[in-house]
């Protein structure tokens, strides 16, 4: 999604650039405001269309809600498929993974739209698997590198450490999050469980 310069520009003649620039607008809002905020209204505001427009490709919110949190995971996967790029070999970088979920969690917006994701998640189950996609991604990854329970006890303190940084406005010490993923990368599988 990115920022409001980034929304595309809605058209008279392009039905499709109206329906993204909505999606676009209720993504951000949510972000803002969290998802039980945006309305018709603020949504034609912010993507500026006329509030038809809105109610023509969404006819409740709850669909309109849907998909710009649809829209939200996807930029997450986004985000994630380029972590994933620089944390491997993992093995040998828990520094470089530390530095660059501090780098993720200093971004106010990615982590208020990952915190919102959540929280949709929890109490709309119709959006669980959306909600949880960064967690169970995360973990796919990382079980190849440190085994199934490691993976995720390491997804579950991220989950953590984005709470920590959504509640204190700031993520915890890129140093001290190495050491806590050092940790968690030796926690041996119990016994009987597959490894990877």
């Amino acid at each position: 999604m990115g920022s409001q310069q980034d929304r595309p520009a809605p058209g008279r003649r392009d039905p499709e650039g109206r329906r993204r620039a909505i999606i676009a607008a209720a993504a951000e809002l949510i972000v803002e405001g969290g998802a039980a905020s945006i309305t018709h209204r603020a949504v034609a505001a912010r993507a500026e269309v006329s509030l038809g427009s809105t109610t023509q490709y969404f006819t409740s919110l709850d669909e309109l809600r849907e998909a710009a949190l649809q829209a939200l995971a996807e930029d997450v996967d986004v985000d994630l498929a380029r972590v994933a790029d620089q944390i491997l070999p993992l093995e040998s970088a828990p520094e470089r993974f530390a530095a660059v979920m501090h780098e993720f969690l200093t971004d106010t917006r990615q982590v208020r739209a990952e915190i919102e994701l959540m929280g949709s998640g929890m109490t709309d189950p119709r959006l669980r698997d959306i909600a949880r996609r960064w967690t169970d991604r995360l973990t796919e990854i990382l079980t190849e590198h440190v085994g199934r329970e490691a993976a995720e006890a390491i997804a579950v303190y991220l989950d953590g450490v984005t709470l920590h940084a959504g509640l204190h406005d700031e993520p915890i010490p890129a140093d001290a999050m190495a050491r806590t993923l050092r940790a968690l990368m030796t926690i041996p599988p119990s016994e009987g469980s597959d490894p990877r």
